[in-house]
């Protein structure tokens, strides 16, 4: 007799055992799953040797990806440049009349920066990056901002390095592994940087939103002075990013400041620059404490009579 066609998954021990296990299975699974997403939350860099292996095995194919990414951008350009060129030709005209200007005002400045730094003494750090390499990946959708790039401690680089693109800051370096590392994106909510605009130096703060914007906060508190489209670079204050690089521009105003816009936006940067560490410094020696002038002997011949004499006539 035929077994009937709609046995039950029941009807075989073998059927019942392979049910029961896979059920095991999967709930040993998502217990080891939950204990280490609690585990990551609480201490986040308990698996950072195991990210860094991660991250070394996947970087020749995030190697791939990004070269194939760059060159579909360079053809999509090549067909917009085409079907723009007359527009751009006069624009791109009229913007090189304004850089000559721009750039005799920056020669000028750069002269004078030059002198008041010789007159006191002011000494310059090494400006030559660490490493020179290309992003590997970047977290696009997610609410943490991480890149990786492809260096790590074998070509010098070590937690806290800046890195940076042609266009601007992009990160600093999180964990390190042999050959990639691991870069907090200064669009991250834990990243913030101390910035400046350059037209009149005023100071703020520029914190991550976690949407591919940074939030600019005002340290001094008042009328909102910026404007849309004001570009704000590094300040260099408390160290770790040296001065001067550029970081986003403004699109929106806020009640205590602004948002901007990254101008280095990963997904758009091919290579990338690890930087050292930066710290001011300066040759400018310490005042000398002034002498004080010493006390001249007194030339007051004494009023009084010596001690050992007596006051009258015997």
């Amino acid at each position: 007799m035929a077994p009937p066609p709609n046995r039950r998954s029941g009807y075989s021990r073998r059927a019942q055992y392979g049910t029961f296990f896979g059920y095991i299975a999967g709930v040993v699974g998502a217990l080891v799953g939950g204990g280490i997403l609690i585990v990551s939350i609480f201490n986040p860099s308990a698996f950072s040797s195991l990210r860094g292996l991660a991250a070394d095995a996947a970087a020749p194919g995030g190697k791939v990806a990004a070269e194939s990414r760059a060159a579909s951008q360079s053809v999509f350009d090549v067909v917009r440049g085409y079907a723009l060129a007359g527009s751009r030709t006069a624009k791109l005209e009229r913007e090189l009349a304004e850089a000559k200007t721009r750039l005799v005002e920056a020669q000028a400045t750069t002269e004078e920066n030059r002198r008041l730094k010789a007159m006191l003494g002011l000494t310059q750090q090494d400006e030559r990056p660490v490493a020179v390499t290309t992003l590997v990946a970047a977290t696009g959708a997610s609410t943490r901002r991480f890149a990786t790039i492809a260096a790590g401690a074998d070509h010098g680089v070590v937690v806290g390095m800046p890195v940076r693109s042609p266009l601007g800051l992009v990160g600093r370096v999180l964990e390190v592994g042999g050959g990639t590392s691991r870069v907090l994106l200064v669009t991250d909510t834990e990243s913030i940087v101390p910035v400046r605009r350059p037209q009149d130096g005023l100071p703020a703060f520029a914190q991550g939103k976690g949407d591919g914007q940074i939030q600019i906060r005002l340290i001094s508190l008042g009328i909102n002075p910026l404007k849309v489209g004001d570009v704000f670079v590094t300040s260099g204050s408390g160290g770790l990013y040296r001065p001067g690089i550029a970081l986003g521009a403004v699109t929106s105003l806020t009640r205590d400041g602004a948002i901007a816009r990254v101008l280095s936006d990963p997904a758009g940067s091919e290579f990338v620059a690890v930087e050292r560490i930066w710290a001011p410094q300066s040759d400018v020696p310490a005042a000398q404490p002034t002498a004080k002038p010493t006390a001249k002997p007194s030339t007051t011949k004494p009023t009084g009579k010596p001690s050992g004499q007596a006051g009258g006539r015997r």
